[in-house]
Protein backbone atom coordinates (compact mmCIF):
# COMPACT_ATOMS: atom_id res chain seq x y z
CA UNK A 1 0.00 0.00 0.00
CA UNK A 2 1.38 3.68 -0.72
CA UNK A 3 0.38 6.14 1.37
CA UNK A 4 -0.82 9.49 -0.81
CA UNK A 5 0.97 12.46 1.19
CA UNK A 6 -2.87 14.00 0.41
CA UNK A 7 -4.50 11.32 2.03
CA UNK A 8 -2.89 9.57 5.07
CA UNK A 9 -3.72 6.62 5.65
CA UNK A 10 -2.67 4.22 8.51
CA UNK A 11 -1.20 0.75 8.08
CA UNK A 12 -3.67 -1.88 9.78
CA UNK A 13 -2.25 -2.14 13.50
CA UNK A 14 -0.72 1.22 14.10
CA UNK A 15 -2.59 3.49 16.65
CA UNK A 16 -1.99 6.78 17.68
CA UNK A 17 -1.49 9.80 15.60
CA UNK A 18 -2.92 7.97 12.70
CA UNK A 19 -6.35 7.31 14.00
CA UNK A 20 -6.94 10.69 13.80
CA UNK A 21 -6.52 10.71 10.07
CA UNK A 22 -9.02 7.99 9.66
CA UNK A 23 -11.94 9.02 12.17
CA UNK A 24 -11.55 12.84 9.91
CA UNK A 25 -12.25 10.69 6.51
CA UNK A 26 -14.48 8.51 8.48
CA UNK A 27 -17.38 9.87 6.72
CA UNK A 28 -16.19 9.61 3.34
CA UNK A 29 -15.19 5.72 3.62
CA UNK A 30 -18.84 5.61 5.49
CA UNK A 31 -20.47 7.35 2.47
CA UNK A 32 -18.43 5.30 -0.21
CA UNK A 33 -16.16 8.21 -1.31
CA UNK A 34 -12.83 6.57 -1.18
CA UNK A 35 -10.92 4.95 -3.86
CA UNK A 36 -10.16 1.11 -3.44
CA UNK A 37 -6.78 1.62 -2.52
CA UNK A 38 -7.84 3.99 0.62
CA UNK A 39 -10.73 2.23 1.41
CA UNK A 40 -8.58 -1.31 1.31
CA UNK A 41 -6.77 0.71 4.26
CA UNK A 42 -9.64 1.90 5.73
CA UNK A 43 -11.21 -1.90 6.44
CA UNK A 44 -7.97 -3.00 7.27
CA UNK A 45 -6.96 -0.60 9.75
CA UNK A 46 -10.67 -0.69 11.29
CA UNK A 47 -9.98 -4.64 11.51
CA UNK A 48 -7.05 -4.42 13.65
CA UNK A 49 -7.59 -1.27 15.57
CA UNK A 50 -10.23 -0.87 18.73
CA UNK A 51 -9.91 2.77 19.26
CA UNK A 52 -11.25 3.50 15.45
CA UNK A 53 -13.66 0.25 15.60
CA UNK A 54 -16.05 1.56 18.17
CA UNK A 55 -16.54 4.88 16.14
CA UNK A 56 -16.86 3.35 12.62
CA UNK A 57 -19.42 1.35 14.57
CA UNK A 58 -21.64 4.05 16.46
CA UNK A 59 -21.36 5.89 12.98
CA UNK A 60 -22.18 3.10 10.98
CA UNK A 61 -25.02 2.86 13.25
CA UNK A 62 -26.26 5.79 12.94
CA UNK A 63 -26.17 5.69 9.66
CA UNK A 64 -28.14 2.12 9.32
CA UNK A 65 -30.78 4.24 11.61
CA UNK A 66 -31.18 7.49 9.64
CA UNK A 67 -31.48 4.61 6.61
CA UNK A 68 -34.34 2.88 7.76
CA UNK A 69 -35.99 6.04 9.19
CA UNK A 70 -36.98 7.43 5.78
CA UNK A 71 -38.84 10.22 7.63
CA UNK A 72 -41.81 11.94 5.02
CA UNK A 73 -41.14 15.43 6.76
CA UNK A 74 -38.48 17.37 7.50
CA UNK A 75 -37.24 18.51 10.80
CA UNK A 76 -38.53 22.01 12.39
CA UNK A 77 -36.00 24.34 11.48
CA UNK A 78 -35.43 25.29 15.24
CA UNK A 79 -34.25 21.86 15.57
CA UNK A 80 -32.35 21.72 12.45
CA UNK A 81 -30.34 24.84 13.38
CA UNK A 82 -29.56 23.45 16.73
CA UNK A 83 -28.24 20.61 15.16
CA UNK A 84 -25.52 22.13 12.77
CA UNK A 85 -24.59 24.44 15.69
CA UNK A 86 -23.67 21.07 17.37
CA UNK A 87 -22.13 19.89 14.16
CA UNK A 88 -20.16 22.74 13.61
CA UNK A 89 -19.17 23.42 17.49
CA UNK A 90 -17.47 19.99 16.45
CA UNK A 91 -15.78 21.29 13.48
CA UNK A 92 -18.24 20.25 10.92
CA UNK A 93 -17.91 22.13 7.59
CA UNK A 94 -20.84 21.59 5.20
CA UNK A 95 -19.32 21.34 1.70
Amino acid sequence: MTESPRNPLPSAGECGPDCQAVLQRLWEFLDGELCAEDSAAFHAHLAMCSKCYPQYNFEKAFLDALAQCQCQRCAPHELRAKVFTALRSEGFTPV
